[in-house]
């Protein structure tokens, strides 16, 4: 659809989805994009960088903004980065999407509800992973007590990994738009560029495939992004802070790299529609997660 051809009453708009690390995020744009366009992992704090999905409907166009978890640890640069990407997520938009998760609230939420409180914008309250509470019956008293505490725009159960219940918060999402016509093509699903979008395949793959703290010390550099042909040729550096991290990356015989650079192939070909060889290497930048120029580098910017 382009921008000039959009029918009478259509709406257009910019939202942001914010909430606590690992409630869904990711998931939930994904779902209502229609592709994988943000990384997903079990583990937190998976999602480091703003970015918009857009999603093309009938009578109406979402712009949503993917943000990090908002959190209280800020231990390190990186951490600090952000909660600013996320906390100013909330300005210039429409409206905003706070995610939880059924039958849970922490501190972090909190957070991402005062968040909300300073910015002022109509807010929608999504109640993620209602698949996986067994006893349906205590959702209502947990919605009361959160709906108490803020006046949201209206309440959407739902389980964004099943896309169940996505279809109303569409509707009530368009509904909350100023008429405009569409920003972008309906071809168009996000605004980052296929090199951006390699790396966090690779980095979801560490996200997936190394323990509980590793990932954390590592992010991806794209050095060669280049169209041969109908292939695209891809190299790609895994950055870690110590030395002594490459080994737990490259595996034995280098096992595990070839693992996490096969399934990151694979999520690349699906993503770009075309073939992919992919080169990935490791290589040691002390302490990068808490040194700000080297966020700078690799492409944390506010």
């Amino acid at each position: 659809m382009n921008s000039d051809s959009s029918p009478a009453g259509y709406r257009a708009g910019t939202i942001a989805v914010i909430g606590r690390p690992n409630v869904g995020k990711s998931t939930l744009v994904n779902a209502l994009v229609g592709a994988k366009i943000s990384i997903v992992s079990p583990k937190a704090q998976t999602t480091r960088h703003r970015l918009l999905g857009i999603a093309t409907y009938p009578d109406g166009q979402l712009m949503l903004v993917d943000t990090p978890g908002i959190h209280g640890r800020q231990t390190r640069a990186m951490n600090r980065y952000m909660n600013r990407a996320a906390r100013g997520a909330v300005s210039d938009v429409d409206a905003a999407v706070l995610v939880i998760e059924a039958g849970r609230w922490t501190e972090d939420d909190s957070l991402a509800m005062s968040a909300l409180k300073e910015s002022k914008v109509p807010c929608v309250l999504v109640v993620n992973k209602v698949d996986k509470v067994a006893d349906k019956n205590s959702l209502l008293p947990f919605i009361a007590k959160i709906t108490a505490e803020f006046e949201f725009s209206s309440v959407h159960p739902l389980s964004a990994l099943k896309n169940k219940g996505t279809e109303a918060l569409v509707k009530t999402l368009i509904s909350l738009m100023p008429e405009s016509e569409a920003h972008y093509g309906e071809d168009e699903i996000t605004d980052k560029s296929e090199r951006f979008l390699a790396g966090e395949l690779v980095r979801e793959q560490l996200m997936t495939r190394l323990g509980e703290e590793l990932p954390y010390s590592t992010t991806v550099e794209i050095e060669k992004f280049e169209e041969d042909g109908q292939m695209l040729r891809i190299s790609a550096v895994v950055w870690v802070e110590r030395e002594s991290q490459k080994p737990i990356v490259i595996g034995n015989g280098g096992e595990r790299m070839k693992a996490i650079s096969t399934a990151a192939r694979v999520g690349m070909e699906k993503l770009f529609g075309r073939k992919v060889f992919l080169e990935t290497w490791c290589r040691v930048r002390e302490g990068w997660s808490d040194d700000e120029a080297a966020l700078r580098r690799f492409g944390y910017l506010d």
